[in-house]
């Protein structure tokens, strides 16, 4: 069959479908149509179409040709059968002898052992399967590439029409994605609990015309979206704000590139000669290509999927005019659902939102650290909640667990409101104490501190009761834009948050780039592993330009006010005497040039490679602090990556290993007279910040949402009787202190303190 055949074939059908679409006919009148239809257009002697009944069963909906009786009864699960393969593959599979098939199930109930000749499409849409379409003749033949192409073609439309409700019944739960309550476990990259409601960074585009009547006005509609595109991307590029060599601009060369496709371009327009609407014909290709990213592995491939996919998304906006969420129009409690997010795009949304969801992200990337910021649960890894949430769904996500319900059931819904009001009387309890210093039943000061990265930070600096900042990121300023920040903008911003601390202690951490936070003006390095590589102090020695721009915006901005700044990720005494000498000169050459000095300034260091803590003593005399940057010096210490899940939980933070290690580095700070701190999520955990404390360590630097719960323990324990209880597990030869931390905490009634 040739491909105009293959064509008037597709779109012969597809009238008779666009007719299914208009009519109100009820929802099994219209599949048992449907199937009929197929079946007389394919010349099949049987057509059937299976439905998702939930996350992993498939129901057949309807048939022309097997037993009627099998409707609704004949139920497989995902990847079982032939019909169950198509559904998990997402592919095609197309045999003469279905029942030679390997992993072939013969169903007794439809009656269909004399059906030799199999082939099974995927009804898909966005790359998320909806159910299988099956088409099944006497005769043992193997269906050509055009009869494949045709019944492909028709998938994609039932995809849409399922995906409009097209085949709806009352309660039959079937053709309906976005009904049921639906679990999504991933990765927490924040913690938090929160319920709220759906609010979809990019919101589904509807297509509600899948099929065509007139193909070349189809084909030139798309050429026009496809030129409005390709003038966008045109005009990105000559934008002063990329005008920059490096990566960033290699990027959108790429994206240029793929927007000028004429294969892409072409295959689509054989889309909508087989009947398909432009909008359709764009969806199919973006279906396409998202089974493909879902099957590749190599990185660099699956990121240029990615454009691409990025890009029907663009022309689909296009043609329908259904453009992105606009952040001034939210639901009550929203809760953002995208597949990956920017930090300037999660900034824009701000302190509205209750928690964030993702498709992708990591526990170290951009969006994490705003989410951290903006003291909201972030849930990383949900794979395919983009294609499953709808506007205005209820969600409930639980960043403890790494856990997403959709849609839930009562019972869930009731737990979690439970839980929201067990956490709200925590914070009643965490509000009277916030003027109150965190001192120990034995009279030991704790100095609890923040953590901050932008502005909207700051309020929380009275709010949360921290003595101060023991941590301000100023990587955010550099990652969220295009280009590299002017000075006169850092001595604005750097100022503005010295104003807004109001005398109390900031510690500026200079600029802390490379692993997984890579500036979009910069060259990205190829790396086998960025986490060891060229990032933080490494990229100041080497550009000592951006290091010590930083640093004279720093000066600049203190006005005659305490300035202290921090060296990240120092792995020896070189590297510290040299960054510190670099901010003498800056500050000697400010102070030639008619520049106010601070009132005083304090330089320190962060510990977040093992290899400090055994550096000569003249470090920790010279330092006039540190600070243990916990999250970088687990993964390091335990040789677990932090970003992988499989391994990073592994490892406890009070493991007996690692709190002996940080008595060691406190033991060095106290005879060298230098002052310490642990800065990290790990500060904010109560029982973890509790075995800090009896280690030694006398400031505690966390997320301000953190303060309260930790304070709250703090001040009910005595530090000699926790000391006790970590010296005994030791002495036993156990691994790990925390089961006689809570047991001791337990046995006081002290437990229900931990969140």
């Amino acid at each position: 069959m040739s491909e105009a055949t293959a064509g008037q074939k597709s779109r012969r059908i597809l009238r008779q479908l666009r007719e299914e679409l208009a009519c109100e006919a009820p929802g099994q009148e219209r599949l048992d149509r449907i199937t009929r239809t197929i079946a007389e257009g394919m010349g099949a002697d049987v057509c059937s179409i299976y439905l998702r009944r939930d996350e992993n069963t498939l129901e057949l909906a309807a048939s022309h040709g097997l037993d009627p009786a099998a409707v609704h009864r004949t139920r497989l699960r995902i990847g079982e059968g032939l019909v169950g393969k198509v559904a998990l593959r997402g592919q095609p599979i197309n045999t003469a002898n279905a029942p030679a098939e390997p992993g072939f199930r013969y169903m007794p109930e439809t009656r269909e052992e004399k059906y030799l000749a199999f082939l099974g499409v995927p009804i898909q849409r966005l790359g998320v399967t909806l159910g299988v379409l099956v088409v099944q003749s006497r005769e043992g033949r193997e269906y050509t590439d055009d009869e494949i192409y045709a019944i492909e073609i028709v998938a994609m439309v039932l995809a849409e029409m399922t995906e409009l409700g097209a085949f709806l019944e009352e309660d039959d739960g079937l053709g309906a994605p976005h009904r049921h309550p639906i679990t999504f476990r991933g990765g927490s990259a924040q913690e938090g609990v929160a319920i709220g409601r759906v609010l979809l960074h990019e919101p589904r585009v509807v297509v509600s015309n899948p099929v065509a009547e007139d193909p070349e006005a189809e084909i030139a509609r798309l050429e026009a979206a496809l030129e409005t595109m390709q003038r966008e991307i045109d005009a990105m590029l000559a934008s002063e704000n990329t005008a920059v060599e490096g990566e960033h601009l290699k990027v959108l060369e790429a994206y240029r590139m793929f927007a000028h496709s004429r294969s892409w371009l072409e295959r689509m327009k054989a889309d909508i000669r087989s009947g398909l609407s432009a909008e359709a014909a764009v969806e199919k290709e973006q279906s396409a290509i998202r089974g493909r990213m879902a099957r590749m592995s190599d990185p660099y491939l699956r990121e240029r999927l990615h454009d691409l996919d990025d890009l029907t998304n663009r022309l689909l906006r296009l043609l329908t005019g259904q453009g992105r969420q606009d952040t001034n129009v939210m639901p009550d409690d929203p809760v953002l659902v995208a597949r990956n997010i920017g930090p300037a795009e999660l900034l824009d949304y701000g302190r509205r939102l209750k928690g964030v969801v993702l498709e992708e992200g990591s526990v170290g990337s951009h969006a994490t650290i705003v989410a951290r910021a903006l003291g909201i649960p972030l849930v990383i890894h949900a794979e395919g909640v983009t294609a499953e949430a709808l506007n205005g769904d209820t969600i409930i996500i639980d960043g403890d667990q790494g856990v997403v319900h959709l849609r839930p059931e009562e019972n869930v819904l009731s737990a979690y409101r439970d839980k929201l009001s067990m956490q709200a009387e925590a914070l009643r309890r965490y509000a009277s104490l916030r003027e109150k210093p965190a001192i120990t039943r034995d009279g030991v000061r704790i100095r609890l501190m923040m953590n901050a990265g932008v502005m909207v930070d700051l309020p929380s600096l009275a709010s949360s009761g921290a003595e101060g900042v023991g941590l301000f990121r100023t990587e955010l300023q550099f990652l969220n834009r295009t280009t590299l920040p002017k000075r006169t903008e850092l001595v604005e911003l750097y100022g503005r948050v010295m104003d807004a601390a109001r005398g109390k202690r900031i510690v500026f951490r200079t600029l802390d780039i490379g692993s997984d936070k890579v500036l979009p003006y910069m060259k990205r390095e190829d790396e086998p592993n960025p986490a060891l590589g060229w990032r933080a102090i490494r990229v100041g020695l080497d550009r000592p330009g951006i290091l010590r721009m930083q640093l004279q915006a720093l000066i600049r901005a203190a006005r005659g006010r305490p300035l202290v700044i921090m060296f990240p990720f120092i792995a020896q005494f070189e590297e510290f005497r040299k960054a510190r000498q670099i901010f003498l000169d800056t500050l000697a050459w400010e102070e030639a040039h008619g520049t106010r000095m601070p009132k005083r300034v304090e330089i320190g260091a962060m510990l977040e490679t093992p290899s400090l803590a055994f550096a000569p003593d003249q470090f920790f005399q010279m330092a006039d602090f540190i600070s243990i940057g916990g999250n970088d010096l687990k993964q390091f210490f335990f040789a677990a990556d932090r970003e992988n899940e499989r391994v990073r939980r592994r490892y406890d933070t009070l493991n007996v290993s690692f709190l002996t290690f940080i008595e060691q580095i406190v033991e060095r700070c106290r005879l060298n007279g230098t002052p310490l701190s642990f800065c990290g999520e790990d500060a904010g955990r109560p029982l973890e910040a509790l075995a800090f404390a009896s280690m030694g360590i006398r400031t505690l630097s966390m997320r301000a949402t953190s303060i309260g719960p930790v304070k709250e323990l703090l001040r009910a324990v005595s530090l000699t009787e926790v000391r006790q209880v970590i010296d005994e597990a030791r002495r036993s030869g156990a691994q790990n202190t925390r089961p006689g931390l809570e047991s001791w905490l337990k046995a006081r009634r002290l437990l229900p303190l931990l969140p």
